[in-house]
């Protein structure tokens, strides 16, 4: 009932903001307004397409712009606060979730003995976290800088020395034929990545190819709607800057239905998909019934598949076609 309200109040909030700037022609918000509704109107049905297959994951603007913020990663009253709040909701249902699947381990340790990979980890807010419920986590990001902050956090606690790794590459390249990463992982974690990536298709055929058969894939995003677009870019970025203007690109978010479509293409069965809602009053997280904003999602790598001898199942080209080939929507 709570979520409700605060979402019917910061909906409203957000309306009188942009309604209060219409005669304004020169404020962001109008602009940003201005600029979704012809990108609306230019995109028309391709909304629900998906990008074509770069085989890269790696945005360079992302990298860029996230290479300005490497210092402050751990500034719990900075830039990113939202992302250390979001630890209260998206630990939790990692763990809940790796424990349904692979039952109870040591105590205090829950998740010892899995193997997880944490995707786009920047300066490690959520590797920490996972490393400490006993997993062997490695964090991976294609910003330099965000790893070099990530292992000068780590290395002053002890306790995560020997279960935090962090290495500076990209998702493809730990995925690449005969790479260390392939087919060794339990869990791949992508916490506030997908919707900075440049190839949805690559990252997903990358998360299949590095994890076991069985392995759990956990995703949180935001939704591709107006009101994601009116809270996450005009309200979050330009009203109350919860986060550094320009952070987010509209046209990247992705919505439940799309994502699970994707990944169920794939290899990957849709376990479970929840809404999150976010209180910029008490900066807290809570689950929500809607998934209209931010949603985190839970998908299992299901068994492969035997392939025929004329083709080798480790080429890419050949994962890209049968890929292609098993998708049912345009």
């Amino acid at each position: 009932m709570y979520s409700k309200k605060f979402g019917r109040f910061i909906l409203g909030f957000c309306t009188r903001c942009l309604t209060s700037v219409v005669n304004d022609t020169t404020t962001s918000a109008c602009k940003h307004h201005t600029q979704f509704l012809e990108r609306r109107s230019q995109i028309g049905f391709a909304v629900v397409r998906f990008r074509a297959a770069s085989k890269t994951t790696v945005d360079p603007n992302e990298v860029k712009r996230f290479q300005l913020l490497a210092n402050k990663w751990w500034n719990e009253q900075g830039d990113f606060a939202a992302l250390h709040s979001m630890n209260d909701l998206r630990v939790p249902f990692i763990r809940d979730n790796l424990l349904n699947a692979h039952g109870g381990r040591q105590p205090g340790k829950p998740l010892a003995g899995l193997r997880i990979l944490d995707v786009g980890c920047g300066g490690g807010l959520l590797t920490e976290p996972l490393g400490r419920l006993g997993a062997d986590v490695l964090g991976i990001d294609p910003v330099a800088d965000s790893i070099g902050t990530a292992e000068v956090h780590a290395w002053h606690d002890p306790d995560l020395r020997g279960n935090v790794r962090y290495r500076a590459n990209t998702l493809e390249e730990l995925s690449e034929k005969g790479g260390q990463g392939a087919g060794q992982f339990d869990a791949v974690v992508a916490s506030e990545v997908v919707e900075h990536l440049a190839d949805l298709e690559t990252f997903t055929l990358c998360c299949n190819q590095v994890l076991k058969p069985g392995g759990s894939l956990f995703i949180t995003t935001i939704n591709k709607t107006q009101l994601s677009y009116a809270l996450a870019i005009v309200a979050a970025e330009e009203v109350l800057r919860i986060v550094p203007s320009g952070t987010h690109d509209w046209d990247k978010f992705v919505s439940p239905v799309e994502l699970e479509r994707l990944l169920e293409s794939n290899g990957f069965h849709v376990e479970s998909i929840r809404g999150m809602l976010y209180n910029p009053l008490s900066r807290a997280w809570s689950w929500t019934e809607s998934t209209s904003i931010n949603y985190a999602l839970h998908a299992v790598k299901l068994e492969e598949e035997p392939n025929s001898d004329e083709d080798d199942p480790e080429d890419p080209t050949v994962v890209v076609a049968q890929a292609k080939a098993r998708r049912w929507y345009n």
